[in-house]
Order: C-alpha cells, then sequence, then structure tokens
C-alpha cells in the first residue's frame, strides 16, 4: 500500500514537472490576451444628460438604474443641453465618456461627414428618439403682436421677446437656422437666452412672449406647458418643407387629444419639426458599456410614444456620426447570446477572450504533443542513467590490473542505489531489466 502510494506520487510529480512549462506558457499567453483586449470594462462611467427638469435627465435617471443592475455606477453629469455635453465629450480633461446629443446641434457636423470616421474620435450608439421643436407662446402676445389669435409662422417673430435656451444647449443653433431660412433679421427679435425654468417662469408671468424648447415629450416643462391655460403651441405648417431644407430634422404630428383625452388636448393635429436625439460616446469608451447602454436604450426608448410605434427605437438611422462598432452588432444580431445564461461579467469576459483562447490553443496543440514523450523521457532516465555507471564497472573489467574486489563494491553499491529507484508500475520492466544486467555483470566478475 506505502509503495503504491509511493508510486503515484512519483507519477504526480513528474507530471507535473513535465507539464509545468506548457501551463506556465499556456497562462502567460492569456494573460497578455487579456492585457490587450482590456475584457473586463470599468465599473463606473459619466454620462451627460441636460438640464434638471428635461427630458435628457430623465432618460438618465432610468439608464442609470438599468446599468445599476448590472454592477455598472452611472454618474450622471447635468449640464445646460447638447451643445455643451459635445463640448466635454471633446475636452480630453471632460470628466464625460458619453452624452445625450440633439441633432443639427452642432456645427462643425453634417449628414456629409457621417461617414468621415477621422472626424472628432466620437462614436455615435444610434438614434433614440424624436426630439421636435415645442414653440409655446402667449395667446395675449399673438393678440398684440400679430393682431390673431395665433402664430402662424416664424417670420412673424419681430417685435417678440423669445427665449431661445441657455448657452450650451443645442437650441440657440437651431433657431438661428430657423430664422435664417425665415429672412428673418436677429436684431428684430429680443432672442432670450435663460435657463428653462427661469424662461418658463418669465413665459408665464408675462415677461417673456415665447419660449423654445428641442425635447422629448417626457420633459415635465413639456408636459406642463401643454395642459396650461393661454399658452399655445405652435403649428410647423411647412413642417415637410422645414424636412427638406435640414436633413437632420423630421416632420411629425403631435395627433390630437394625446395630451388628454378628456379634454380633447390638442384640440387638432399639430405640426412639428423634430431632430433626433441620440448617444454620443467617445471613440475610447469600453466596448461592454456601449453595448450595455444600447440595451439599456433599447429598454428605455424601444416602446410606442406620441411620435413612434413600438420597435421604431432605437436604430442605426440618420446618425450624424459614425456608428459604433458594438452598436452595430446590437442592430444586426441583437444582444449576445451568453447574457441569456450568464451574468453580464461573465458572458463579456467569454465573449471577448473566446478568440484569443481559440487562437492560444491551436497554437499550442502542435506543442502538447511533446508532453507524453518528455514525461517518458523523464520516467525512464530515472533508471537508464545508472547504465553509464554500470558500463564503466564493465570497461575497468577488462583491463589486466582490474580490481576485482573494488568492481564488486561498486556494484553493491549500484544495487543498493537501484534498489531505492521508484517508478509507475507501467515502467516496472524497464527497472527490472537493470537489476538482471546488474547480475549479469557480477557473475561475469565472478567468473
Amino acid at each position: 500500500m506505502r509503495a503504491s502510494f509511493r508510486e503515484t506520487l512519483l507519477a504526480l510529480r513528474e507530471l507535473i514537472f513535465t507539464t509545468a512549462p506548457f501551463v506556465i506558457l499556456a497562462i502567460g499567453l492569456v494573460a497578455l490576451a487579456y492585457q490587450l483586449l482590456d475584457p473586463t470594462p470599468p465599473k463606473q462611467i459619466t454620462l451627460a444628460t441636460g438640464q434638471d427638469q428635461g427630458a435628457y435627465a430623465e432618460f438618465g435617471r432610468r439608464y442609470a438604474q438599468i446599468l445599476k443592475e448590472n454592477g455598472v455606477e452611472v454618474r450622471l453629469r447635468p449640464t445646460a443641453g447638447a451643445a455643451e455635453n459635445l463640448a466635454l465629450l471633446r475636452e480630453p480633461g471632460g470628466g464625460v465618456d458619453i452624452a445625450f446629443v440633439q441633432g443639427g446641434a452642432d456645427p462643425s457636423t453634417s449628414r456629409a461627414s457621417a461617414d468621415d470616421e477621422s472626424g472628432d474620435h466620437l462614436v455615435s450608439l444610434g438614434s433614440l428618439f424624436h426630439e421636435p421643436v415645442w414653440l409655446f407662446y402667449r395667446g395675449d402676445a399673438a393678440e398684440r403682436l400679430v393682431k390673431a389669435p395665433q402664430l402662424t409662422a416664424l417670420s412673424q417673430l419681430p417685435g417678440w421677446r423669445v427665449n431661445i435656451g441657455a448657452p450650451g444647449s443645442g437650441v440657440p443653433y437651431l433657431m438661428a437656422q430657423l430664422m435664417e431660412a425665415n429672412g428673418l433679421d436677429g436684431s428684430t427679435v429680443t432672442l432670450l437666452q435663460e435657463a428653462q425654468t427661469p424662461a418658463v417662469v418669465g413665459l408665464l408671468d408675462g415677461r417673456i412672449d415665447a419660449v423654445v424648447f428641442a425635447s422629448a415629450p417626457e420633459s415635465l416643462m413639456v408636459q406642463m406647458l401643454l395642459k396650461t391655460p393661454g399658452i399655445r403651441l405652435f403649428d410647423f405648417a411647412q413642417a415637410e418643407a422645414y424636412a427638406r431644407r435640414f436633413a437632420f430634422l423630421t416632420a411629425v404630428t403631435l395627433p390630437r387629444g394625446v395630451v388628454d383625452l378628456a379634454r380633447d388636448l390638442p384640440s387638432s393635429d399639430v405640426r412639428l419639426v423634430a431632430p433626433m436625439a441620440s448617444l454620443v460616446a467617445r471613440k475610447g469608451t469600453h466596448p461592454a458599456l456601449i453595448q450595455l447602454f444600447v440595451q439599456a436604450a433599447e429598454r428605455v426608448h424601444g416602446g410606442a410614444g406620441w411620435f413612434q410605434k413600438k420597435g421604431d427605437f432605437p436604430n442605426p438611422r440618420d446618425t450624424e456620426r459614425p456608428l459604433a462598432r458594438e452598436a452595430q452588432r446590437f442592430y444586426t444580431n441583437g444582444p449576445p447570446v451568453l447574457q441569456r445564461y450568464l451574468t453580464f461579467w461573465a458572458a463579456n469576459l467569454v465573449d471577448r477572450m473566446w478568440p484569443a483562447i481559440l487562437t492560444i490553443v491551436a497554437a499550442l496543440l502542435p506543442l502538447s504533443r511533446v508532453l507524453p514523450p518528455l514525461y517518458t523521457f523523464r520516467i525512464r532516465s530515472r533508471v537508464f542513467r545508472w547504465y553509464g555507471q554500470l558500463r564503466e564497472i564493465e570497461h575497468h573489467m577488462q583491463e589486466s590490473a582490474a580490481n576485482t574486489a573494488k568492481l564488486s563494491g561498486e556494484l553493491v553499491a549500484l544495487e543498493l542505489k537501484v534498489a531505492r529507484i521508484t517508478v509507475p508500475l507501467s515502467y516496472a520492466d524497464e527497472l527490472y531489466a537493470l537489476r538482471s544486467n546488474i547480475n549479469l555483470v557480477r557473475r561475469k566478475l565472478e567468473g
């Protein structure tokens, strides 16, 4: 029992010493691949949203909750809006990894450069929702300034006090383009750039005649103003024309009664123009986090709404920047299959590492064929190395002045050493062959 245990330990030890270099090499290659691929994403990411009462802020909270389920903390950074978000993304020390961006908010971006991957090192995660331009105005201001119950064209704005959004939001640049298209001289309109909340307060108390938002209908301010008596929503009668003139705009319709069916608000369909909102990230953002954000976007924006049907968003269309590779993968194939069975972290690790692991296995497989012969060599060398000493004794026997007593003592010493050799049972025949050869030399010496 004790001898069998010793043989097992010997076989195990030789196996370890034989395979150790191979295992160390494999581990080293896997570690190198892990370092190069960086499969584990950071557990914190900063998302630039917008003003506190806006739709971006509300959507940001939903994203943070969804990613928290997967162990990722999303730090929300309030901003003035899309223009500031873009500036933070482009700034090396801006501290922002991903942000909501309104279509048409960036003077340096045009649809012609959407496929230019060299641009500003920003990538899109896809289009998320329509972001209509809401021009709310006071009914009494229309009566006073245009002598009519309603404002019917942007060209009627001269003499109005209009708040077009705080600096850093995407609305000022958007409104500048719309006013230029209508031949409006900015000096004929009093343009204010107050934050959203004080602007709405000014509209309600009569200090401001009109305010302009570009926001999803989930914005609390939009919801409130749509139901406020005396506040009217501008109907873009030329919505289709605006959409033809500006590639980043889409003509959408606010259906009659969608705000409040009981009160029939609005009392008729309202035509609006809407840029497309998207998520934009730095090119260096970890691919796994981009995958998570696109999956979260499907949960947040994938339902039906005032301006879309279920499943319309998110989508890879109408993006002003190159689409991130992981986002394209999601839109083509859906979520990774492994996430149905594993946690996000485990599925991401396997998904990103398996090509490297397969390559390493393919490279090491031919090398692994050396292991069985090497193991055999190590076991047999425990026996064969004594044949050199036995041959030397036999060689001395043939000398004329051979010392028989000394050679006999050397044979006895060799035999004692060999008796202490332990080999696995499968190699015992070679050990017994060595003992037989020692006895053979002894008989020759005695003869």
